[in-house]
């Protein structure tokens, strides 16, 4: 629709903080995104931009005025969304600000069994955790948030929570490989390879660790479980994961995990989070219907 062409132009430019850049994204001229922008402060009355050195930021006017057009915009990709559902093209996309843990297995998986029933569907999946998740949602850049710390706010809606164990992730061939169950006190004797400290993962194993009067020592810390992963592989290391992140069977033969008894205190949730209030479009309203079920019927809801 043209007559929302302002509001995207003005919502690019705040995104990236530069005219240019913004007009590298909407494929247009600068000078024709900088004549939009001066225009609409003209109307207005008012500068809804500070002009920096390298760029630009919004002004306190322009922070009141971009929350208005990112809601307009979102509702009328909502609407638009209906009208094709009723014709029948099920067009869209959808948005999600999502943990990286979800990001190699989980999340394609039900991206890929969604996509067989409506191949039109495009989707954007950015990595987001924690305030970052939460911005994502306030600005909506993201229509669903699936993280592993709860959105407490007023403005967000919780729409499933399920409850993980933390399993021990470790080489086919390492000697605890054959265990059925793990306590956290078996892996110490083994190098260890842990997500860093802002992970719910981590945060749950220093827990357990200080209830052990014990403190964890990584031989190796980073925060790419594909890494921790891959390194366990050329060593005797031991990574954690919940057990959502962990490869399916025979996905990843080289790799074999074991689930720690830590106790029901030191399970970690999965929360999938909306803005509270929004009517989301079509074809996210039925990804989070795909998902809920998922969770329903193979995980532990709380």
């Amino acid at each position: 629709m043209r007559n929302l062409a302002i509001y995207e132009y003005i919502d690019a430019i705040a995104r990236s903080g530069s005219i240019r850049q913004a007009a590298e994204i909407l494929a247009i001229t600068p000078s024709a995104l900088n004549r939009r922008v001066l225009a609409l402060e003209e109307e207005l009355g008012l500068q809804i931009f500070e002009r920096l050195g390298r760029g630009v930021r919004l002004n306190t006017a322009g922070e009141i005025l971009i929350d208005h057009f990112r809601r307009h915009i979102a509702e009328t990709n909502r609407v638009k969304s209906q009208l094709a559902d009723l014709s029948g093209l099920r067009s869209g996309k959808i948005l999600i600000a999502c943990s990286q843990a979800l990001l190699p297995f989980f999340l394609p998986a039900q991206i890929k069994k969604y996509q067989a029933q409506h191949p039109e569907i495009q989707f954007s999946v950015q990595v987001r955790d924690g305030l970052a998740a939460a911005n994502a949602l306030l600005d909506y850049s993201a229509d669903l948030a699936l993280v592993f710390e709860p959105l407490d706010s007023w403005d967000f809606q919780t729409i499933v929570t399920i409850t993980e164990p933390i399993h021990a992730v470790f080489a086919a061939d390492h000697p605890l490989a054959k265990s059925k169950e793990l306590r956290l006190s078996d892996c110490l004797n083994y190098p260890l390879a842990l997500p860093s400290r802002p992970y719910a993962v981590r945060n749950l194993l220093d827990e357990a660790a200080s209830r052990m009067s014990s403190q964890l020592e990584p031989t190796v810390e980073a925060e790419s479980y594909v890494f921790l992963r891959n390194y366990t592989l050329f060593s005797q290391a031991i990574t954690f994961e919940l057990k959502i992140g962990v490869p399916p069977d025979n996905m990843l033969p080289a790799l074999t995990s074991v689930p720690i008894n830590l106790g029901r205190e030191f399970r970690g949730s999965l929360h999938l989070a909306q803005l509270r209030g929004r009517i989301l479009p079509i074809a996210s309203s039925k990804f989070v219907e795909q998902l809920s079920t998922e969770f329903e019927q193979n995980y532990t809801t709380t």
